[in-house]
């Protein structure tokens, strides 16, 4: 059996790291530049739901299609290619910031460019970590994914607010320097092409090891392709070029129907990222009304990647604390204590506190969801499973913005909080409800208990 290199020395895995982490903070930055830049040409924060949600739509409309196409094609070139796209979408902002000609309909057009962009990158990069990392690294993996997303929410809103500052067109400027940094390292990562395909040394793709390729991993189970999938074929297996896009799509919803724990938490998850996209419009709202700069906001943002750092440490072992259906109820309940905290009147920088510690339980739900969906999905399917996991659970994100716009102009930023956060302290009690939900350990469920 092979040895398996240490994560740390896992180049093509560090460089998607590398890549992902200084686009992240490219993309946190312009999530604070966004909505400030949408309110000095429209004074509405109205407009800037309606703008934050066009994208988001625009990603989960063009999901199912990624998906497929990230199975059918090759993976590599759908990272690079997106992430090039958004290289452009972001330098093209800039000039039109810079030349006096932005206007609204230029940031919604090209916020939905950027989000079908991103529905293709999103299962791209699943897929290639599936590839490159070994089965039983993938707690690890996923943990360090998470740490570089905290890392770059701590760093990117002060960052983002101090470029606005400079200039209206700086951040996304920057935002397009780090989508190129982040196409040249998956360029030079060399991820798989397909699942189970040899690179020309004639070695599994994936620095040594055979995950996806039947080798079997530290568990003793067969890795990825060992197992059949849905229709009875083994993942890495050329799958028949006759198969039409809705069937390949309605093989990765029928298996994911079949999971009825998986099914359960993709439910609140909806709900989650519903509410969890709302709150930011009012949070913003609540500092202004608090006497706050946008200095000031861009540093209570950045609890989010405080807490998130703090928690990235301990999520590699969340699994032995709770399975991950009682987690998903509590992580529920731990959210909407948080927002509502924020609308406490303890002045301008109070809403910083209840954010980092939110944000210390958000890792470890992230990393023990991922590890289950990457061990539990065949390989074969895993583009089109991730991609419908995302369009549920991100279904009803658009309207977030919206309405946490919409609550922001109606009812200020405090009480929009109270709404928000009682809100998820309802998903966190329907949550509680579910027998699917607070059985759900993670493992695959028998054909019985599927029925």
């Amino acid at each position: 059996m092979a040895e398996i290199v240490p994560l740390r020395r896992n180049l093509q895995f560090q460089l998607l790291w590398i890549g992902s982490a200084v686009s992240q903070v490219g993309m946190e930055l312009t999530k604070l530049a966004m909505p400030l830049l949408v309110l000095a040409l429209t004074g509405s924060p109205g407009w800037a739901g309606i703008v934050a949600g066009a994208r988001t739509a625009a990603s989960i409309a063009a999901q199912l299609p990624a998906g497929v196409w990230v199975d059918r094609w090759d993976r590599r070139r759908t990272l690079i290619a997106g992430q090039g796209l958004q290289t452009v979408v972001a330098a093209a902002l800039a000039v039109l910031i810079l030349t006096g000609q932005v206007s609204v309909w230029h940031l919604i057009v090209l916020g939905m460019a950027d989000g079908v962009c991103a529905a293709f990158i999103g299962p791209a990069r699943t897929t290639a970590i599936r590839g490159v990392v070994p089965v039983v690294q993938l707690p690890s993996a996923f943990a360090q994914e998470e740490a570089r997303g905290h890392a770059a929410r701590l760093i990117g809103p002060p960052l983002g607010a101090l470029l606005y500052g400079l200039g209206r067109a700086v951040p996304f400027l920057v935002d397009a320097v780090t989508f190129l940094v982040a196409m040249l390292c998956a360029l030079f990562a060399k991820v798989p092409r397909r699942a189970g395909q040899r690179d020309g040394a004639g070695q599994q793709d994936g620095a040594g090891w055979q995950n996806g390729a039947g080798q079997q991993d530290g568990t003793g189970q067969q890795g990825g392709a060992g197992p059949q999938d849905g229709t009875g074929q083994q993942d890495g297996a050329e799958r028949p070029a006759a198969r039409s896009m809705r069937e390949e799509v309605a093989e990765a919803v029928g298996w994911l129907w079949r999971q009825p724990g998986l099914r359960a938490v993709c439910v609140v998850a909806m709900m989650l990222n519903l509410l969890g996209s709302a709150f930011l419009l009012p949070l913003i709202v609540l500092v202004g009304e608090r006497g706050g700069s946008a200095l000031n906001t861009g540093t209570v943002l950045a609890g989010v990647g405080i807490g998130g750092l703090a928690g990235a440490l301990l999520a590699g072992r969340a699994g032995t604390l709770l399975p991950p259906g009682r987690l998903t109820i509590t992580f529920a309940a731990v959210f909407g204590l948080s927002i509502a905290a924020m609308a406490l009147p303890f002045g301008p920088w109070w809403p910083m506190v209840p954010l980092m510690l939110f944000s210390v339980t958000t890792p470890a739900f992230n990393v023990v969801i991922d590890v289950v969906i990457t061990r539990l999905v065949p390989e074969s399917m895993l583009g089109r499973v991730d991609a419908a996991l995302s369009t549920v659970g991100f279904g009803l994100a658009p309207l977030g913005p919206v309405v946490g716009g919409a609550l922001a102009a109606a009812l200020g930023g405090a009480a929009s909080l109270v709404v928000i956060g009682g809100l998820l302290l309802l998903t966190s009690a329907g949550a509680a409800l579910s027998g699917e939900l607070r059985r759900f350990t993670g493992a695959e469920e028998p054909d019985e208990v599927r029925r």
